[in-house]
Formats: structure tokens, C-alpha cells, sequence
């Protein structure tokens, strides 16, 4: 997430010296994996992905940097592999308010719903991290791997359903954001261009740093914004249980304002928000070098996608807006 000052003392404060080390076990309290006749995600290539991405050799993946376009190059790769379509005449959308060429990498899958095909969801998170920092041990790479490395693999898992299915009624725009650690930029571009396009967006929904387990909730994650529309309280009903909750953190620290949902709910005012398992309590290693692969745990993480790609589905092909923003 876009980096605050005061992240820094909360996490030396709430955290644990100790590093949170993979296990085969995971450590869910709400282990709400769903069951279907169509293949969703499997671990192995939950953790290929987020290993390439998270990787020593991309650097980081600071904006503009040789490491990130490595990842870029593999996520171009990925959504040709797949058959997905760039939205604009390549899959890579040039920001307009960045100092270095940088890129979004944005896929489109059309509508199979004559009528519903004209609407649009947005489903992404940012590829981007913050490169080469202060060496610990006499590592400068900040990995991001949790941050968000593990958001872009969820994104890419969905993708490659919809790819294969094409269930979808809706269109599918799939963002993969770049900048989002120099302030939202790639997110602040891409909104108010498509903005301009009079695109008729449903709603956004963000990926963003679920690579280890919240430590003692009775639910799988949270979603940024919470009292801002139904979209939890709908999730939960398509789910049949509870999967989606409420930390104090997240409005404490502004966390709806801090991730790419955040320029698609001002520029479009629909329905735009961030789901999340990184709770203040239960990972070390934010902007630090030691946020690597070998700390992510990939069970959590198939589960989270697992979970979440019928309850989007649901989401993505009701024959009406069900998700709204709340009146106040």
C-alpha cells in the first residue's frame, strides 16, 4: 500500500521480531475454500507466479525501473498465453504523470451478455514496489512479495479463469497497476482516462498484499471502506457465510484512500474497494528487504482466490447493479 510515515512505528510496535515462515499448514481461522466442477487456482501456480514477481532478479520492481519491466514483460506474456485481449492497441497503457516511461498492463474479455457486455468490472492491483532501499544483512532488494506481488497473483489467477471459461456477462478489465507506491499513479491515469472514454463502470475491486493470514478473525479477509457501499454485506450473502470483515485499521489508517480502488471511486462514484489479509499484526516486513517468497504462505493464498472467484462471478453476472454505494 502507498506508504505512510506512521506505518512504520505501528508496525515496529504491533509486530513480532520473528519472521512468519511458510508452512504446508496454513494458519486461516476462516478456511472457506469452495468446490467446483471448473478448475480454479492450485498452489504451484499460485507460488510460480508470485516467485517470478518477487524474484531477486527484478529489483524491486520500482516504477520505471530495468526490474520492473522484466515484470512487466512477463505479465504481457501471461495475457497472450491466455488469449486475453489488450484493452487499448497494446497491453500497455503509457502513464501520463510519471517522470520514466512506465506502464499499467491492462487485458480486456469481452461480455458473453448481449446487453450486460456494455457494462464494465475492473478487477487489478499494482505490480510496482519500491526497488533497491537501506541494505538489512546485506540485502537492498525490497522483494515485495506480500506488497503486492501476492495481490498481482490473485489478479493474474482470476484472469486466467475468465480466460478459460468465459463466464462472464460483464466485461472484464484486468489492471495490473504500475506507480502505486509513488502515489496512485498508475490507478490516477488509467481512471481518468477511461473516465474520459464515458466508460460504464459496475465496480473496481483491488488485490492488495494477502500474502500471510490475519492472526485470530473469524473471517478470511477485509475490504477497505467498508460502510461505504453493500459490497461486504453482498459478498457475504453470495458466499452463504461469513469471508468478508471489518478491522479498526483499516479506517484508522485511511486504508480505502491508500490502494488503486481509491481514483475509480472519485473519478466514476461507483463502487470501488480493496481487499486485503494484512492487518498490523501479522507481517513484519512492510517496505523492508525481508518481504520475500520464502515468507508468503501460498495455501492462505489459493484459498483467497478460491474463494473469491464464484463469489465475483456472482458479483460480475447479476442482471442488476445489486452493488451500491450507501446513502448516507
Amino acid at each position: 500500500m502507498k506508504k505512510f510515515l506512521i506505518f512504520t512505528s505501528i508496525l515496529m510496535a504491533a509486530c513480532s521480531t520473528s519472521k512468519m515462515i511458510q508452512s504446508t499448514k496454513s494458519t486461516d481461522t476462516a478456511d472457506i475454500s469452495l468446490t467446483s466442477e471448473k478448475g480454479f487456482a492450485q498452489e504451484k501456480t499460485v507460488a510460480n507466479t508470485l516467485s517470478f514477481l518477487a524474484s531477486d532478479d527484478n529489483e524491486g520492481r520500482d516504477t520505471g525501473s530495468k526490474g520492473i519491466e522484466k515484470a512487466s514483460v512477463f505479465l504481457e506474456n501471461m495475457m497472450i498465453e491466455n488469449g486475453i485481449k489488450p484493452y487499448f492497441k497494446t497491453y500497455r497503457d503509457t502513464l501520463s504523470n510519471f517522470n520514466k516511461p512506465a506502464y499499467n498492463i491492462v487485458g480486456y474479455i469481452e461480455g458473453n451478455d448481449p446487453k450486460l457486455k456494455n457494462e464494465f468490472v475492473i478487477i487489478g492491483s499494482h505490480y510496482d514496489h519500491i526497488g533497491k532501499i537501506a541494505a538489512v544483512n546485506g540485502d537492498d532488494i525490497a522483494n515485495g512479495a506480500n506488497d503486492n506481488a501476492s495481490g498481482s497473483t490473485a489478479t493474474s489467477e482470476v484472469m486466467k479463469y475468465y480466460a478459460k471459461y468465459k463466464t462472464n456477462k460483464r466485461s472484464l478489465i484486468f489492471v495490473f497497476f504500475s506507480a502505486e507506491e509513488k502515489g496512485l499513479l498508475g490507478s490516477k491515469h488509467l481512471a481518468k482516462k477511461l473516465k474520459a472514454e464515458n466508460l460504464d463502470l459496475y465496480f473496481m475491486f483491488n488485490f492488495e498484499m494477502i500474502g500471510v493470514p490475519m492472526l485470530n478473525k473469524d473471517f478470511l479477509l477485509y475490504l477497505t471502506g467498508f460502510g461505504k457501499t453493500n459490497m461486504a454485506s453482498k459478498m457475504n450473502e453470495y458466499n452463504g457465510k461469513k469471508v468478508i470483515g471489518y478491522i479498526p485499521a483499516q479506517t484508522k489508517y485511511q486504508l480505502f484512500r491508500a490502494s488503486d480502488n481509491y481514483p475509480f471511486f472519485t473519478e466514476f462514484n461507483v463502487p470501488a474497494q480493496t481487499v486485503s489479509t494484512f492487518d498490523f499484526e501479522n507481517f513484519d516486513f512492510y517496505h523492508k528487504p525481508d518481504d520475500e517468497f520464502e515468507l508468503m504462505d501460498t495455501k492462505h493464498m489459493t484459498n483467497v482466490i478460491n474463494t473469491m472467484i464464484p463469489i465475483l462471478e456472482i458479483m460480475i453476472n447479476k442482471p442488476t447493479k445489486e452493488i451500491t454505494i450507501n446513502v448516507k
